[in-house]
């Protein structure tokens, strides 16, 4: 971003690193202040992982590219490599380049890699017909998904962006012929089937102190928003009893008290668009239930669901909601 502002002459130039990561900045165009209800995400919002999470996630699938997909064998040397990759990174399909494009959707180039290895520029300039310039019916849509281009847009996505480049890696210099296809829809259902399973719960719910970081500080901001009188609630793709047990170690067994409505399992990006599924409540345990929602309660348990009912029956919206996420798609309504 700093390189785009730069360039509109609105950033001195090397003002970027001066720029402190671990700082707040001010946002002029929000007033806090008028802000009355507050929303989060779970995961990678609420919830911080360590990288010992993504490590896990990524040697997982790689077992199951050797063990199921009876990929070769060597693959198993390579490791997680945690700064390889960065959120918002796209992924040509069909070449097996892993780069960064611009909101323009310019190439931008020396981010161009395929495997662990830098792509020329020249390389590049020749593999998209002369430019930099990647046409929009290519390009990803809204959700990240295009035809010939994936877009990695949350957190979890940095072991899927490394596990590609490293069998991609192994292939070529090992003069194997593929079609780069082929090992994208491999490794995506080997990552997704992580998920998918519930391996990643699991870890997370046998060691919440090894993978979770940070409660401490998610508790002070959610009692600092209750006691300035702010509504707080919370919508998550996880289930309920992930979302307990995080939620219980970092901020208290009486979590629950401080949001005013909780929706797990929410099925977001679907969530924000699909008007079909209606709120189910959960009891205290997390079993669902089979009445008919007419209103959302403080302190129930609500599973699915979608926007249009839930603006409905809160009678929130407008510019006093804001909403935190990782996803800009997944999370952006």
């Amino acid at each position: 971003m700093c390189a785009t502002l730069n360039n509109l002459e609105l950033i001195p130039p090397g003002i970027c690193n001066l720029l402190n990561p671990a700082n707040i900045y001010s946002n002029n165009e929000v007033n806090l202040g008028n802000i009355e209800i507050y929303g989060f995400d779970y995961d990678y919002t609420l919830a911080q992982y360590s990288n010992l999470l993504h490590t896990m996630i990524f040697n997982t699938a790689r077992e199951i590219l050797i063990d199921q997909y009876k990929y070769p064998e060597g693959i198993r040397k390579y490791e997680y490599q945690p700064n390889f990759a960065i959120r918002g990174l796209h992924y040509d399909v069909r070449k097996g380049f892993l780069m960064k494009i611009d909101a323009f959707h310019y190439v931008q180039l020396g981010t161009v890699y395929r495997g662990l290895s830098p792509v020329p520029d020249e390389e590049v300039f020749q593999m998209y017909d002369g430019t930099q310039h990647v046409p929009l019916h290519r390009m990803s849509d809204f959700y990240g998904k295009g035809p010939t281009m994936k877009q990695f847009m949350d957190i979890f996505s940095l072991p899927e962006m490394t596990l590609l480049s490293c069998v991609n890696d192994y292939f070529i210099n090992h003069s194997i012929e593929y079609d780069p296809v082929h090992l994208f829809r491999d490794v995506s259902d080997a990552v997704t089937s992580v998920h998918v399973k519930g391996m990643m719960y699991n870890w997370i719910e046998q060691d919440l102190e090894k993978y979770i970081l940070h409660g401490d500080e998610t508790y002070a901001v959610l009692n600092r928003l209750v006691n300035n009188g702010k509504k707080l609630f919370l919508i998550t793709n996880s289930p309920f009893n992930f979302v307990d047990k995080g939620m219980k170690h970092m901020v208290g067994k009486d979590w629950r008290d401080l949001f005013d409505l909780v929706i797990v399992q929410a099925d977001k990006p679907g969530f924000f668009t699909d008007k079909r599924k209606p709120f189910r409540r959960l009891d205290d345990t997390g079993v669902l239930q089979w009445d008919k929602i007419n209103r959302l309660e403080k302190g129930k348990m609500y599973k699915q669901g979608n926007l249009f009912d839930f603006l409905r029956l809160t009678g929130w919206g407008g510019s006093k909601v804001l909403y935190f996420g990782d996803h800009l798609y997944s999370d952006l309504a």
